[in-house]
């Protein structure tokens, strides 16, 4: 680097470090999420505004390139894989329905814009990942509940790895390799057998290493190692032609199992803030404000793109995951927007001249939009998740309060080898059946445009060549798709079994009502979470109607016996309720085994527990309404009994609570330990509550 450049560089880091410093305070001072505002200090600054005041793009993109391995690099070192495996059982079915729904969506807005095939396979890549960044520094500033923040967390760290996959065939596709079933499949074997290598022999070295150098005591020592591995691994994977992002991510998971990757994360910390800070700006000297503007329409689609599909992906996953309506709306609304993998995805366009600058510029202003508007929808989510539920018809309000319940006693089954090993062999025939089904038809689909050579060769017509095939991989793909709805019904039938076991030929079974919606609704959650990812997979190669046609048919015919089971189990929970309320009315509260043996009598009620409105508690004298105890809690109350053998059956939100009534809540052993702590919460301006204990919060569960 000559004198004059090396001056030019340094004036140029020394103004992106300034105007990130003046946007940290700024925007810090106001309680306004830093990301956007180092976006939007990046594009006052950019040569398309400031002209001359930055040198050159050369510059830019070096910062950049050093900002995006620092901060993949710190998403690695976050990065767990015991987590990873001890989640990927239940949230994995979460991210798979959410990055599956916004891939078809990003792929069929590009589409719906007349973009270029290689164009619109960028686009589905840049909409599909919410931004760690953001959602961090969001909940900074907002402090959400426990388990919002650990489910929001987990779930973006199961995106991580998905979108390492998206980088790196992004990263292909960019630079004009063919984009078909051979090379895909070519380009995952590759990045496997890199990865595997690079792993291997990382596992072997760097935690020594690390382990070591921490060792050692010295900061600076830890700080200079860790930044060199991870420039080191990043350079690896760039020599292997695929992105900086992957070895950068790599380098940080394989500190991670050093186990001293806290200490790690506290030396380079303070580093990864910087360059991050780097990153944003330089990012948003990348965008070109007047296309941006003249492109308006373009970012208004993709706003709405990422918001409304991310909000009912994430909403719908969290959900089926069994995480409970008002946890997974608050979910889908916290990773409402998108970010650094966003920046990547659309600069690979730029590098690969596949008219990635349009793309870029709408990526950008995207994720400006959207990060501006995170944490509006943080400090909303709680309000529209108890809106929703309120407004829930009532068979479907029952359903969600012992969904939760039904997914926490699956889930806590788990330990049970034995009866997990069938189901696990029937979700691998499930995916082995998917990829048959898209298999079959994108081969079709090429093989239309094609002509055979032994074919031509015996004089088979063309016409009579196409017809054979499209026929051909029509029945397979039927025969496999036939096999998927066989293996969904079995396994659906397993779970719900094992939630709600079935009795003895001979004997009235009190429990077909809830596990019968409970079947359907597993077979529900299975077609969404196999058909999105299906759908998104065979979008770029066959007409966009065809394969979700198919699948909303399926989910319309599952939704019609959904509701008539749904009602079923209301009628089954009022007629619980009734026994449940006879009972409180006789022992009243401290008789808790008088409900065990209601839970028999009617198996799949949740986990019913009584509780005595004491004097002097803050819920006595206020309505269920005002209370909003399922909106808040999770638990429903489906009985109320007070003196004079009054006794009401599933109250409604006007009733009031009077001291001394026994209530009755049903719901998923989180949700009934919340609604404890609700009703034994004190009212402070009660004479007795001077002497009284106040409950204590609900946290989180030990080791969680």
């Amino acid at each position: 680097m000559t004198g004059a450049a090396a001056t030019h560089f340094l004036r140029d880091l020394a103004i992106i470090l300034s105007v990130a410093a003046l946007v940290t305070v700024v925007f810090q001072r106001f309680r306004l999420p830093l990301v956007p505002g180092y976006l939007a200090a990046g594009v006052a600054v950019g040569p398309e505004i400031a002209r001359g005041l930055i040198t050159g793009p050369a510059t830019i993109r070096a910062l950049a390139e050093i900002g995006v391995v620092l901060v993949m690099f710190f998403v690695g070192l976050e990065f767990r894989v015991r987590r990873v495996a001890r989640l990927a059982p239940r949230l994995g079915l979460a991210v798979m329905i959410e990055i599956g729904l916004m891939l078809a969506l990003g792929f069929s807005a590009a589409t719906l814009l007349g973009w270029t095939g290689l164009e619109r396979l960028l686009a589905a890549g840049v909409v599909a990942i919410s931004s760690t960044a953001v959602i961090a520094k969001s909940f900074e500033e907002t402090a959400p509940d426990w388990r919002l923040r650990d489910l929001v967390f987990s779930l973006v760290v199961l995106e991580d790895l998905v979108a390492i996959v998206l980088v790196a065939v992004g990263t292909t596709v960019a630079f004009g390799a063919p984009v078909d079933v051979g090379s895909l499949g070519g380009l995952l074997g590759r990045m496997a057998v890199l990865l595997g290598s690079m792993v291997v022999a990382g596992l072997l070295i760097v935690p020594r290493v690390v382990r070591a150098v921490v060792a050692l005591g010295r900061d600076e020592t830890i700080l200079i190692t860790a930044v060199g591995l991870s420039f080191l691994f990043a350079l690896i994977t760039e020599a292997a032609g695929y992105s900086v992002a992957l070895g950068a991510f790599l380098a940080g998971v394989l500190m991670a199992e050093s186990g001293v990757g806290h200490q790690v994360t506290q030396v380079v910390q303070p580093v990864r803030d910087l360059f991050a800070a780097v990153f944003f700006v330089a990012v948003g000297m990348l965008l070109d404000p007047a296309a941006a503007l003249a492109a308006w329409p373009t970012v208004l689609l993709f706003v709405v793109v990422v918001t409304v599909g991310k909000i009912v992906g994430v909403s719908m996953g969290a959900f089926l995951a069994g995480f409970g309506t008002r946890t997974a709306v608050q979910a889908g609304m916290s990773m409402a927007q998108i970010g650094e993998f966003s920046f990547i995805m659309a600069g690979l366009g730029v590098a690969g001249n596949v008219g990635g600058r349009p793309l870029y510029s709408v990526a950008v202003a995207t994720a400006m939009v959207t990060a501006f508007l995170t944490p509006v929808l943080i400090r909303r989510s709680e309000a529209v998740a108890c809106w929703i539920d309120r407004r829930l018809p009532r068979p479907i309000q029952t359903f969600t309060s012992l969904y939760t319940a039904w997914a926490e006693t699956l889930a806590g089954g788990r330990t049970d080898a034995a009866r997990w090993r069938p189901r696990q062999r029937m979700v691998a025939w499930l995916a082995l059946d998917a990829a048959l089904v898209a298999a079959a038809l994108i081969v079709g689909s090429f093989q239309l445009t094609r002509e055979t050579a032994w074919l031509a060769w015996l004089g088979v017509p063309a016409r009579v060549e196409r017809v054979g095939l499209l026929t051909t991989a029509a029945a397979a793909a039927v025969i496999f798709g036939l096999g998927m709805v066989r293996t969904a019904r079995r396994l659906a039938r397993t779970i719900a079994e094992s939630v709600v076991p079935p009795v003895a030929a001979g004997r009235v079974d009190q429990g077909r009502s809830p596990r019968r919606v409970l079947e359907i609704t597993v077979e529900i959650g299975l077609t969404i979470a196999v058909g999105i990812p299906l759908v998104a997979v065979t979008l770029p190669f066959l007409p966009p109607f065809g394969v979700p046609a198919m699948i909303g048919a399926v989910l319309l015919l599952l939704g019609f016996a959904f509701w008539r089971t749904a009602r079923d189990l209301d009628s089954h929970t009022r007629a619980g309720a009734e026994l449940v309320a006879h009972v409180l009315a006789r022992h009243g509260a401290g008789e808790v085994g008088s409900l065990d043996r209601v839970r028999e009598m009617l198996p799949g009620l949740g986990e019913l527990s009584p509780m005595r409105i004491e004097a002097g508690s803050a819920v006595a004298g206020k309505t269920l309404g005002d209370l909003n105890v399922r909106g808040l809690t999770g638990a429903t109350v489906v009985a109320v009994a007070r003196g004079g053998g009054q006794r009401l059956v599933f109250p409604s939100a006007l009733e009031r609570l009077e001291e001394g009534d026994v209530i009755a809540v049903t719901g998923s052993h989180q949700a009934i330990m919340a609604a404890e702590a609700l009703t034994h919460a004190r009212d402070t301006n009660s004479p007795s509550s001077d002497t009284a204990a106040t409950a204590p919060p609900a946290g989180p569960p030990s080791g969680g």
